[in-house]
């Protein structure tokens, strides 16, 4: 798939924080509205990206610098506050560890639940099922339990399964892979690579440049909540060891 297929021009995205603790609501009730209950944070601003149609694009970037903000972003999950986000295609979010997951819900009611927010089908049919089984690797038990009793290695398992039962035209991936362990790691980077190999567009969130350099095709690099650097792998993973103050 050619063209540009996520495009985001002059982005940017506030929440509204607590400013006071409890113990001050009362002193700003009295005070009538000259104190700010709420302020305004800025968490991502001015961004501006273009990732074409079947490229693995890599965001890396230190804990805290809105990498998982312009995930959620691109998931849908966060409105922009200012500026326009177009996505062409069916996005298949895999966002951090058990988000999007109901942990008083069985696996397969999970199953049902995420793929129908996905925008499927309520009855999915054999086949993922099956694949749901096959690339998870748990057994039918672990699928009719409630997904609280889950450790961390199941529900990566789980995530990356629903999200990638299907070919999506979008695939979001935060983080996620490094909680599995080895065998399931490169389970998932095989799929990954089958993905691609079909026109699927990636986006690959990570503070590790190591990950981002092995299947990443572009890259771009954040800071205090922006874009400050988009190029290859080499030349991003050269800007975020500088901003790391590491020699290469």
């Amino acid at each position: 798939m050619s063209g540009t297929m996520i495009e985001l021009r002059n982005v940017h995205v506030d929440y509204l924080v607590q400013r006071h603790g409890m113990r001050s609501i009362k002193s700003y009730l009295t005070s009538f509205g000259s104190k700010r209950l709420l302020e305004r944070k800025h968490i991502l601003h001015d961004i501006d990206l273009r990732i074409n149609g079947g490229e693995c694009f890599g965001i890396v970037g230190r804990n805290g610098s809105g990498k998982s903000t312009l995930l959620r972003l691109l998931a849908g999950i966060v409105e922009p506050t200012k500026g326009h986000v177009r996505i062409n295609g069916h996005v298949a979010p895999m966002l951090a560890l058990g988000v999007g997951l109901e942990p008083e819900m069985s696996g397969w009611e999970n199953v049902r639940l995420c793929r129908m927010l996905m925008g499927h089908q309520r009855f999915d049919g054999e086949g993922v099922r099956s694949y749901i089984r096959s690339f998870s690797g748990l057994s039918e038990d672990d699928l009719e339990m409630q997904v609280k009793r889950y450790s961390t290695g199941m529900m990566a398992r789980l995530g990356f399964a629903i999200a990638t039962a299907t070919d999506p035209d979008v695939l979001l991936i935060d983080e996620v892979l490094a909680v599995g362990d080895v065998a399931f790691q490169q389970q998932c980077y095989r799929r990954i690579e089958e993905l691609k190999a079909r026109g699927c567009t990636i986006v690959f969130v990570s503070h590790m440049l190591g990950e981002i350099q092995r299947i990443c095709d572009r890259a771009a690099c954040m800071e205090n909540g922006t874009v400050v650097k988009v190029g290859n792998t080499h030349e991003v993973g050269v800007h975020y060891h500088g901003l790391l103050g590491i020699p290469l």
